[in-house]
């Protein structure tokens, strides 16, 4: 897929009519509701009914099931995302009428316009680290507008149009997109090779996020001091003339994190900022998360508010759906789902469920995503689930790929035997099979987590439904 180039922006009063194509996908809804929320006419389409159409309808979008050229009606400007193929009724009509198509990437940048852009970016951890902000900026009274990939778990929303002068948005590096936002604060969590699918090389990658960091608008530039790829982008970032802080637990790091410890699903550290030190505790699990809080932190000094409120604010962030969420507890068996789809995430969640164990065993149920993904990085999914002692692997979600010959799920599950052994790995095509084979491995004691980012998040329920002897969701 070729990545999506920054287009010229547009206040949002001046685009006229707008429909949305896909309009209920986790990237489009809630910046059609934020549209419609400014009184701008906004319609959209998806392929099929939901929730997510009934509460865009609620909120004034008018809503089309199915795509039909018609259903364009008067607008001027139609908004795609990459999932949007070019064969769609409705984007081949607006091409030959010759209207503004944007991505979605552009609608969600003109929002942004007049207000101070936070971007946050990076391989992993882009979610969390844009809700942590988020959340502080709430806490504190700052009121942000923000779109992030996952809903926060205390509102049950992805979306917010606040009256302050913040924007937080999750900036997506993997078509290139990223590029689009008029920020003033970038963050960079880390940076790893991935989606060369579309970048083609891990330096075309790397050089995306010197591309955004180094924009005309950036003010200020975070990320990470303990990443090896944040490091190799600081010299040509600095070079460029743009403030850095850094964050992290290297003793080099401006924003430091030391003293760890774990207890429960918390988590705790001292934080250390020139003039601000004291003990950062999170409701949430896990070393990354105490590192996107030092992150958040950070931009929080950025904007002017003061590190204690901001250390204070800190403990109240939830979490976001599927990040290491609570499914369940059933016949003594735990239940979590979080949504890690690349060997370095899997590593990170399966890490801060082993200080969550206790005496029972870890098992994991992995659903590859992507083809290409699959095939370039088999072998480190193995050594990442390695980190269970019982693993099932499902067949692949495909997302927006074409199978590829030769490719399935059973790449993974060899890596993982090859380290644990056949005893411990399950193969299992469908999610049928998958909530069938993890029924007859777990024992009570068993903590289990559901990772991947396709459908794999329905095993949970499923699972916990069977151990009950009730009914599948």
């Amino acid at each position: 897929m070729p990545l999506i180039e920054p287009v010229a922006l547009v206040p949002p009063a001046q685009l006229g009519a707008i429909h949305f194509i896909a309009v209920a996908g986790a990237g489009m809804s809630g910046i059609a509701a934020m549209y419609a929320e400014l009184g701008v006419a906004v319609s959209g389409s998806d392929q099929a009914a939901s929730p997510v159409l009934q509460t865009l309808t609620a909120a004034g979008v008018q809503t089309f099931v199915g795509h039909d050229p018609a259903q364009l009606g008067t607008a001027e400007t139609v908004v795609v995302s990459s999932a949007v193929r070019e064969t769609n009724p409705e984007l081949m009509h607006a091409r030959s009428s010759g209207l503004r198509i944007w991505h979605r990437s552009a609608a969600l940048a003109a929002l942004m316009l007049g207000r101070r852009g936070v971007a946050v970016t990076g391989t992993h951890g882009k979610t969390t680290t844009s809700a942590m902000i988020a959340t502080l900026l709430t806490e504190v009274g700052a009121d942000p507008s923000y779109v992030v990939g996952s809903p926060l778990t205390g509102t049950g929303r992805s979306y917010r149009l606040g009256r302050g002068e913040a924007f937080v948005v999750e900036a997506d590096e993997s078509d290139g997109s990223f590029r689009q936002y008029p920020a003033e604060i970038v963050v960079i969590t880390n940076v790893e090779a991935d989606h060369l699918d579309n970048w083609g090389t891990p330096e075309r990658y790397a050089a995306g996020f010197v591309a955004l960091a180094t924009a005309d608008s950036v003010g200020a530039v975070v990320l990470s001091a303990d990443d090896p790829g944040t490091r190799a982008l600081l010299p040509t970032i600095r070079a460029a003339g743009k403030p850095v802080i850094t964050f992290g637990e290297s003793a080099q790091a401006d924003v430091r994190v030391s003293e760890v410890t774990f207890a429960g699903r918390g988590s705790t550290a001292r934080l250390s900022y020139a003039d601000d030190e004291g003990e950062l505790t999170l409701a949430v699990p896990g070393r990354y998360n105490l590192l996107n809080a030092a992150a958040a932190y950070a931009v929080g000094r950025l904007l002017g508010v003061p590190g204690p409120a901001l250390r204070e604010a800190a403990g109240r962030f939830a979490g976001t759906d599927r990040r290491f969420q609570p499914v369940g507890e059933v016949a003594g068996v735990r239940v979590f789902d979080d949504y890690a789809h690349h060997p370095t995430e899997v590593t990170a969640t399966l890490t801060a469920a082993r200080a969550m164990v206790g005496e029972g065993r870890l098992v994991a149920c992995f659903q590859p995503h992507l083809f290409t993904r699959t095939r370039d990085f088999a072998d480190e999914f193995g050594q990442a689930l390695a980190l269970a002692d019982q693993v099932v692997v499902l067949g692949i979600y495909p997302a927006r790929e074409d199978p590829i010959p030769g490719v399935t799920g059973e790449l993974v599950a060899a890596a993982v035997r090859s380290r644990l052994g056949a005893e411990a790995v399950g193969y299992a095509e469908t999610l049928d099979a998958g909530v069938d084979v993890l029924a007859g491995v777990v024992r009570p004691g068993d903590l289990v987590v559901t990772i991947g980012a396709g459908n794999v998040t329905q095993i949970g329920p499923r699972l916990c439904a069977e151990l009950s002897g009730g009914p599948m969701p």
